[in-house]
């Protein structure tokens, strides 16, 4: 029984160590590149390319005033901000209007619908570009926030449809009876019942929908054309090519871009975490 208990020990620790070992590994891959380029953004551009791993000689904190003033960001980061939220605002209440009729309400063909909607979430977004750039120049949107508010919403329905939809199920229909017996109509159980017993669900999907829409670049590449409807992310594909050698405010351009993800997912991190358990175990 010792050596048994010897073996099991050494199996723990071992097993204990390639824990942590996987775990930095990946925490170095993470947060090194970002230590990186925040350090890097403070650097002249002779120090970027002659010493990219040592740290500035003098901080050069004029990059970040270089990178409002010369590359536009403040009307850049006004349309990202509005794209974002108002994507965020119609998906969650589309897929919540959605959700609610599947899980709430019986109906023949309940089930398949859901198996097809939650089949989007296996589609490419890559193939859908064909589709949705045709549809975007025949309603007259092309270049203009609107189209990609209306693209990116669409787009990620699927996932937030499947991370609310778990939460209304777990709602006791109780609930409901009780309401209509008090008189409510279908539109009440929605927005007075179901609804805000959804939060978790609905700040859930609505965080991981503000970070697609902040961080996306294929669909705004494809979608617009002209500098009034750019968004951050694609306004720094034309950083480089607008200051030539001025990579450091390129790169301090970049970590502006990160703040409101970041500061987005510190604020609500535990709700995302919760909401997602929550949704494994009660949907």
């Amino acid at each position: 029984m010792s050596s048994l208990t010897k073996e099991l020990t050494l199996v723990d620790i071992l097993a204990k160590i390639g824990k942590w070992f996987y775990i930095l590994l990946f925490l170095f891959m993470t947060v090194v590149p970002i230590i990186w380029l925040t350090i890097s953004s403070f650097k002249t551009n002779f120090e970027f390319e002659t010493q990219p791993f040592s740290l500035p000689s003098v901080w050069q904190f004029q990059n970040y005033a270089k990178a409002i003033q010369m590359g536009g960001l403040p009307r850049l980061f006004l349309n990202s901000v509005i794209v974002a939220v108002s994507t965020t605002g119609l998906n969650i209440l589309v897929s919540a209007m959605g959700a609610f009729a599947i899980s709430r309400e019986k109906f023949r063909f309940n089930e398949a619908l859901l198996n097809v909607i939650l089949a989007g979430v296996l589609i490419p977004i890559i193939a859908l570009m064909v589709p949705y750039f045709k549809i975007v120049s025949t309603l007259g949107i092309y270049d203009s926030l609107p189209g990609l508010i209306l693209t990116y919403a669409a787009i990620n329905i699927p996932i937030s449809v499947f991370l609310i939809h778990g939460f209304m199920g777990s709602i006791p229909i109780e609930l409901e009876e009780a309401a209509v017996i008090d008189g409510c109509s279908f539109a009440q159980r929605f927005t007075k019942i179901v609804f805000p017993l959804t939060k978790p669900g609905l700040v859930t999907a609505g965080t991981f929908m503000f970070i697609y829409c902040w961080n996306e670049f294929t669909y705004a590449m494809l979608l617009t054309s002209s500098e009034s409807s750019r968004t951050l992310q694609l306004g720094i594909r034309f950083f480089k090519s607008q200051f030539v050698t001025d990579y450091t405010s390129m790169l301090a351009a970049i970590v502006i871009t990160m703040l409101p993800t970041i500061i987005v997912y510190i604020f609500l991190h535990d709700r995302i975490i919760s909401g997602m358990t929550s949704g494994a175990v009660k949907g």
